[in-house]
């Protein structure tokens, strides 16, 4: 019986996706939630799982098509169809993934069997995914030969592409791992991933990798005359005028949209505090070196999520939203914790669940969890959702301070400044300390602004002597 599955709903409300790439081929036989293609939404990119075993009859979109949610994207001939799940199922697992308070991946609980398989059949992927084993070897057309010299580009393997093998079968050779934003940038440089040597998690490669093999290549004597020399960007050129013009789609599109919409909507204030964090710092060298954190990466904004975790507990009214239909304020007793994350594909603020229960060391992992996720391009719609208060650390990028803006839903945002050694005022005198400057966002339908500045200054508090925890725990 021939089954079409339809685009899920890959998110919260989220109304279109695009296919970045097909993993199955027509008249190719898959298994219940083998990968079979992966689309980009506005949130993430997302692998789709097959909700049926059989056999591929038709793709209904070419690969960089944007397909409305609800729409065929693929048909199987389906053996048996009566005791398969329905096409409509993967939309309303992706629902009910939505309702779940807690993530699994972000460290806050171990791994429990099963979990995967669950995950498959919601339609989404685990943030550190296995490598997947290429599909077996299967009829269809043969694969394109690599270009000869001198030819526009030579194409990125994919998964499952085929070549001759040794007894004169067809081979199955593995796509190099790496995000499509990777994988696009190679191409617009003309580099085959295939001679690239990842360094990220279990080979994966990234984006300096494919950068280093341009500067590589571009030391070497010899050139292929008719190819231009590669330049290494922060963005792929696209024309040789004086503007360059880039789509705004993606991460991108979805970010100005919430940000427009949460500049003109919530009436922000912004309150800061300076603090010397010299403490917090020596406590932080102290802690790396004890056996328990081996292999933590601890930083100062770990410390900041644990004590905004903790002074939320003493001014619930910044943990809150306002509905503006229900005429109420939501105020949650629960922390999920956005962590904004600068990644190639544009910033996104993916959230800790239920961050109020977890200790300084699954902070740690969690944040290091999500940012290395994001960056990659794995976040997963969910932990995109759902956040109730986020922090930004534009101190990475040496910057003392600044005026955020909220999360749309959100009532407040900190930012965190870099750490500065400089004079300051110490016992009674001028020493050198390690100092910062924190900057609180906050909504004033929300939050009056004795409210939001004493809830910077219990965070301060805490950041300027630790022992504070004690007192606000």
């Amino acid at each position: 019986m021939i089954r079409e599955f339809r685009l899920p709903d890959l998110g919260e409300g989220l109304t279109e996706s695009e296919i970045l790439s097909w993993r199955v081929t027509e008249g190719q036989s898959v298994t219940l939630n083998q990968v079979i293609a992966e689309v980009e939404t506005a949130k993430a990119v997302v692998e789709l799982p097959s909700p049926f075993e059989g056999v591929v009859t038709r793709l209904h979109e070419a690969e960089g098509t944007v397909v409305e949610v609800g729409k065929a994207i693929i048909s199987f001939d389906v053996p048996n169809a009566g005791g398969v799940p329905a096409p409509a199922a993967p939309a309303a697992d992706a629902a009910a993934q939505r309702r779940q308070p807690t993530l699994v991946g972000y460290g806050a609980e171990p791994e429990k069997a099963g979990r995967p398989a669950r995950r498959a059949r919601r339609g989404f992927v685990s943030p550190e995914p296995a490598v997947q084993p290429a599909p077996p070897a299967r009829p269809g057309p043969p694969v394109q030969p690599a270009p000869a010299p001198g030819a526009a580009e030579p194409p990125v393997p994919t998964a499952g592409a085929e070549s001759a093998g040794t007894n004169g079968t067809p081979a199955v050779q593995e796509r190099p791992r790496s995000t499509p934003p990777v994988r696009k940038l190679a191409r617009d440089l003309g580099i085959d991933l295939s001679t690239v040597d990842g360094t990220g998690p279990q080979g994966r490669i990234l984006r300096g990798d494919v950068e280093a093999a341009i500067l590589r290549s571009s030391a070497e004597p010899s050139r292929t005359p008719d190819r231009p020399q590669p330049v290494v960007a922060d963005a792929p050129h696209l024309g040789q005028g004086r503007e360059e013009r880039i789509p705004i789609a993606g991460i991108r599109k979805h970010t100005a949209a919430a940000m427009v919409s949460s500049a003109f909507t919530a009436p922000h204030a912004t309150v800061f505090l300076t603090v010397d964090v010299t403490a917090s710092m020596n406590l932080l060298e102290k802690l790396r070196s004890r056996r328990e954190y081996d292999g933590v990466r601890l930083t100062p904004l770990v410390l900041a999520a644990k004590a905004v975790c903790l002074a939320l507990r003493r001014h619930p009214e910044l943990n809150a939203r306002w509905d503006e239909a229900a005429r109420e304020i939501v105020r949650y007793r629960y922390v999920n914790l956005g962590i904004a994350a600068a990644t190639p594909r544009g910033l996104m603020v993916p959230n800790i669940k239920d961050a109020q229960d977890l200790g300084l060391r699954e902070l740690a992992l969690a944040i290091s969890d999500l940012a290395g996720t994001a960056r990659e391009g794995r976040t997963p719609p969910a932990a995109l959702t759902g956040g109730t208060v986020s922090i930004s650390n534009v101190g990475v990028f040496g910057v003392d301070a600044g005026t955020p803006i909220l999360n749309p839903g959100e009532a407040a945002i900190l930012a965190l400044g870099a750490v500065r050694r400089q004079p300051w005022e110490h016992e009674g005198g001028i020493a050198l300390r390690q100092v910062t400057t924190l900057s609180l966002s906050f909504d004033h339908r929300l939050v009056d602004g004795a409210e939001g500045a004493a809830f910077l200054r219990d965070i301060g508090d805490v950041l300027a002597e630790p022992a504070m925890v004690l007192a606000l725990d």
